[in-house]
């Protein structure tokens, strides 16, 4: 059975380095790559932290009905989980983490409920507009729109059924907290019976004497 772990945050939150974590220390885990609209940055790479595509290519695949859950950001990139990595965990007996933000795990809760969705949030404005700053990739008006998007995607962390105030001096224990909820969830009922069950039949059929009675 495969469990689907969606993990949203603002940009600055820190939800890439516990990601990270995670998936370095979780042999059962699959990450999701997700396909964009926008053009690589830095030393990003084709297939490891995104599959790039055309804006007439996505859209295609969009109306082909290839996706899990989509987003534009900023009006102007697309972002989209494609069916195919869900099919594939599923063949691999993993679970599958993603990590994409409120409009696209609304979607996909819509499309699989069961899903387990997950909020980092930064413990204060002040320290998200700090980590956005140190990056100095962007510019003064751009940073700005971040901050405001931020603000938005935090005000809905509560439709999420965990949350993670990621600290900038506790970021083991949010690895930890991360990787506990990812526990306990693989230890629900629904997802353990095809374990229980047949141990709850062998008990069912086990013969372990007769217990002698009291004071014999």
């Amino acid at each position: 059975m495969t469990t689907v772990f969606v993990v949203s945050a603002p940009s600055g939150s820190g939800k890439s380095t516990l990601v990270r974590r995670v998936l370095d220390s979780d042999p059962r885990l699959a990450f999701s790559v997700s396909f964009t609209t926008r053009q690589p940055r830095g030393d990003e790479k084709q297939g490891q932290n995104y599959h790039y595509i055309s804006r007439d290519e996505f859209q295609k695949r969009l109306a082909n009905g290839e996706f899990l859950e989509h987003a534009t950001v900023f009006g102007r990139d697309y972002y989209g989980t494609h069916v195919s990595v869900l099919e594939e965990a599923r063949s691999r007996d993993r679970d599958l983490l993603l990590d994409i933000d409120v409009q696209g795990a609304r979607q996909l809760k819509l499309r699989l409920p069961d899903a387990v969705t997950i909020f980092v949030l930064p413990p204060s404005p002040g320290i998200l507009e700090k980590r956005l700053r140190v990056r100095g990739d962007v510019v003064e008006d751009i940073l700005q729109r971040r901050l405001d998007e931020a603000a938005t995607e935090i005000g809905n962390c509560r439709e999420y059924d965990y949350q993670i105030v990621n600290d900038e001096n506790a970021v083991e224990e949010s690895v930890q907290i991360l990787s506990s909820i990812i526990a306990a969830e693989r230890a629900r009922t629904e997802r353990m019976e095809p374990r229980i069950g047949p141990i709850l039949n062998s008990f069912e059929k086990a013969s372990f004497g007769q217990t002698p009675e009291r004071g014999k």
